[in-house]
């Protein structure tokens, strides 16, 4: 087993930033290409963490596509061994998401989002206890290695027999396609009655020709197959969706050996079905591998059903065909519909990033007018005067900070009086009203913050959005910007963000968002 390690290579990469202000961190990963590249049953072990400038702990986690089983520690500790049904032969390579977050005292946060490829490794056949090959004098005697029980391939690659001359009795043979033939002689089936026969062969996966070596035992009996066009799976109608694969396996025989097949092919009822997707691998042996595609049916959740005709053609004209019936099912195209939910994902973290700044704004427009009533107490008082028998207020605003008393008299005795009143209790706004609007302020300000943190970090991956409780988590976000008490702050209507809708600007209100891959349009 192969095992990938790495020790102190830095790599730097723009983080995703949380509450240290526009702050970078440098993660300690692989620099050679290839680094994140590995085969089915090979390991990658490496420390991935981040290189702090000063003394910062970092508690690690890491958040993957399911089916991974990669063991990440609190430390940074990275282990995963692919295991061998991540990646179908027919898939041949597949790319797993993995974020990577690192979290300090004090709110500090970076992420980092890895890609992994994960290529298929092919694995020889494999060969079991076989059953004895019973053999009878003068008879054309026949034993089939080719089944399921008694040799497999574990990739489901297509395989073929081949002998080992040396171990092979006279006049036997073995076919491609793992029939053993052999007509005793006389004299042979004599020694065969004295001692049991061994007969190895080899067993060869296709395309890749990884081999492994088989041994049979041979005392007496009789086997004998008719020909044929034998298909695997050997189903009536086989079901699949327009994004899935039909592949098919075409193991052909015939009673005048195998050299006698002149030809292999296949007609369909429909034309969308080309040629070129029946491949041979040897005279005997042919996959059948077709992927109808998204466009194969016009209508939306509509289903069809093809027919398919397998035949084979010897020297003489003989020939033999075996029908297969294809279920088509309309299938929703995944990559528009992972787009789709993308948008939807980064749209509300936009809406919900605005009103956020929207109501930052309006805490500093409040604060502004707090102080100002504050300060309006020590600016204005109102004047009483009293003359005979008539009594005068008027409002005097005083420039200076401390208070004054003033006394004059006009055409007799009068005494005029300044006294201090606050001037919100009598001019503008209540102070009262400011501080309740202040609260409400802070309080959906808040709520929308951890709502969307949340809301970024439960769907930042793919696999995720196309569960069923996204489309209710949007309704709640959707629900809390329409909050009821929004109404009471009198926030202007015409407001415009001026920080810019990016990638960047999203992440700095809510470090967990996730472009995964979407190429962010320039303007």
């Amino acid at each position: 087993m192969k095992r990938k390690t790495w020790g102190s290579v830095l790599l730097v990469f723009g983080l995703a930033l949380t509450t240290d202000a526009d702050a970078q961190y440098v993660w300690n990963l692989p620099t050679y290409p290839g680094w994140n590249v590995v085969e089915e049953g090979d390991t990658i072990s490496m420390n991935i963490s981040v290189v702090q400038p000063d003394t910062i702990v970092f508690d690690y986690k890491i958040n993957y596509e399911g089916g991974a089983e990669i063991t990440f520690d609190s430390l940074g500790n990275f282990l995963w061994v692919p295991s061998y049904d991540l990646v179908t032969r027919l898939e041949e390579k597949k790319n797993f998401s993995a974020i990577i977050s690192a979290s300090a005292p004090g709110g500090r946060k970076a992420i980092k989002e890895l890609q992994f490829q994960v290529i298929h490794k092919n694995r020889p056949p494999q060969i079991e206890n076989l059953p004895v090959f019973y053999v009878k004098q003068y008879t054309n005697n026949e034993y089939n290695l080719n089944k399921p029980t008694q040799v497999r391939d574990p990739d489901d690659d297509p395989i073929v027999f081949q002998p080992v001359m040396e171990d092979m009795p006279e006049g036997a043979t073995l076919s491609e396609l793992g029939i053993l033939s052999w007509k005793p002689s006389r004299n042979q089936f004599r020694a065969l009655k004295k001692s049991p026969l061994k007969i190895k062969f080899i067993v060869q996966d296709q395309p890749e020709k990884l081999e492994s070596i088989g041994e049979l035992t041979v005392q007496s009996t009789q086997l004998d197959l008719p020909p044929n066009i034998l298909i695997v799976p050997s189903d009536s109608v086989i079901s699949v969706k327009e994004d899935e694969v039909v592949n098919l396996n075409l193991y052909v025989t015939d009673p005048n050996g195998d050299d006698n097949v002149m030809d292999v092919g296949f007609v369909s009822n429909n034309l969308n079905v080309p040629k070129d997707v029946l491949t041979k691998y040897t005279n005997t042996q042919w996959e059948f591998k077709w992927t109808p595609g998204y466009d194969f049916l016009e209508e939306e959740g509509k289903t069809d059903t093809i027919e398919v005709t397998f035949f084979a053609v010897d020297e003489s004209g003989k020939k033999k065909d075996s029908k297969v019936r294809i279920s088509i099912t309309d299938a929703e195209n995944i990559e528009k519909k992972d787009l789709r939910l993308y948008q939807k994902y980064r749209n509300m973290l936009v809406e919900t990033m605005d009103l956020v700044a929207h109501l930052d704004q309006n805490q500093k427009t409040l604060n502004r007018q707090l102080k100002s009533a504050k300060k309006g107490k020590k600016q204005r008082s109102i004047v009483n005067a009293s003359l005979g028998a008539i009594t005068g207020v008027s409002p005097v605003f005083i420039e200076s900070e401390e208070p004054r008393n003033y006394v004059t008299g006009v055409g007799g005795t009068a005494v005029l009086t300044l006294g201090t009143l606050e001037a919100t209790e009598v001019i503008g706004k209540s102070k009262d009203d400011i501080l309740e609007k202040l609260k409400v302020n802070i309080d959906i300000r808040n709520l929308l913050q951890a709502e969307g943190d949340s809301f970024a970090r439960k769907y930042a991956l793919k696999t995720k959005r196309r569960n069923k409780s996204f489309d209710s988590d949007i309704d709640k976000l959707k629900a809390e910007l329409n909050n009821k008490k929004l109404i009471l702050l009198e926030l202007p209507a015409d407001w415009e963000n001026p920080r810019k809708p990016t990638d960047r600007n999203v992440r700095k209100t809510f470090p967990d968002f996730n472009n995964e891959g979407y190429p962010e349009k320039s303007n």
